[in-house]
């Protein structure tokens, strides 16, 4: 495909008619039409040798939780739980001697093997933009009835999410606001935004991987704690993001992203259905911002990767953040 100039992207984007107020629906990319992944076409060579280039080494900093029973997980709608069980114990093994070994091999060699069951939107992941849609469509215009079937989604798929190697930006909300958790249910302004991002003494800036702290994973290991009326953006500070800054993915370390409950009564799920279906906008969730917070790391590169599954809504990710070196 060819690239577009960033600048000319954000142009089109800016100009659909979803910028100028006309009823909310699946926007046309400006990447084309078999484009599936959105604003990570603002990637290219250059971004991310721009960014590996201003690593300045030290400390790594692990984004992603630990994966267990009893995790907080989005289960409302019965989906599944995180699960894991043993398929192989040494004991076992030894005991049902499958492979016609002998127990004495079995108990000199032990052997342990485990699979897991779960949600893919569970625990540090991204989604893909095959995730929410609008009036039977999803980013780029992929239709429901014609793109999606019992093996998944044949279009927007989780397997088409490239490796991001980005700007990371941390806005430090609580500690603008001068707590260590906002309250239930707030609901993050412009305002917000601008005033901890002053604080940090740090701009955002077109393709930035924007990282929203409100505290909640102080209390994950709390289960209702975490889930129950979340803090989180709302729609103007989506807007203020996209439109205004140009973000390319936007990440909380909450399980929604956007705060509980909603702002509009004809949409339970606003900012998700903006960002993807409207914007093309990456989300990641349950991202682990403490370390980043207690260290006043706002700046970072930004390197992950979900799993390629193919047809799925969203995929877990393991990322990490590196400091960068101030910008020559």
């Amino acid at each position: 495909m060819k690239a577009i100039p960033l600048s000319l992207a954000l142009c089109a984007l800016l100009a659909s008619p979803l910028a100028m107020g006309a009823r909310p629906g699946a926007a046309t990319s400006p990447w084309g039409p078999d484009d599936q992944i959105g604003r990570l076409n603002l990637m290219t060579d250059a971004s991310r040798a721009a960014v590996l280039s201003r690593i300045r080494g030290g400390t790594v900093y692990d984004l992603g939780v630990e994966y267990h029973k009893g995790m907080p997980s989005w289960s409302l709608l019965g989906d599944p739980t995180y699960q894991i069980w043993m398929t192989h114990t040494p004991r076992g093994t030894a005991v049902d001697n499958v492979l016609g070994l002998g127990r004495a091999m079995h108990e000199h060699v032990s052997y342990s093997g485990d699979a897991v069951l779960m949600y893919t939107h569970t625990g540090t992941h991204i989604d893909a933009l095959s995730h929410f849609g609008l009036n039977g469509r999803i980013w780029n215009g992929f239709h429901h009835d014609s793109h999606q079937g019992d093996l998944g989604w044949h279009k927007g798929g989780a397997e088409n999410l490239p490796p991001i190697i980005a700007r990371g930006v941390l806005i430090d909300v609580p500690a603008y606001k001068g707590v260590d958790m906002l309250p239930d249910s707030y609901r993050i302004m412009p305002a917000d935004l601008e005033g901890a991002l002053s604080r940090q003494g740090v701009r955002l800036q077109a393709g930035d991987a924007v990282f929203i702290r409100t505290g909640r994973m102080r209390v994950i290991d709390d289960k209702q704690r975490y889930m129950d009326n979340p803090p989180g953006i709302g729609l103007d500070a989506a807007r203020w993001l996209v439109e205004t800054h140009g973000a390319m993915l936007i990440g909380s370390d909450n399980l929604s992203l956007e705060s509980f409950p909603v702002e509009t009564p004809d949409n339970w799920v606003p900012v998700h259905t903006y960002l993807e279906a409207e914007q093309g906008v990456a989300i990641m969730e349950v991202v682990d911002l403490e370390a980043l917070a207690r260290d006043r790391v706002h700046e970072f590169a930004f390197i992950g990767a979900g799993l390629k599954l193919r047809g799925a809504s969203g995929a877990p990710m393991r990322p990490i953040a590196l400091p960068l070196d101030p910008a020559p």
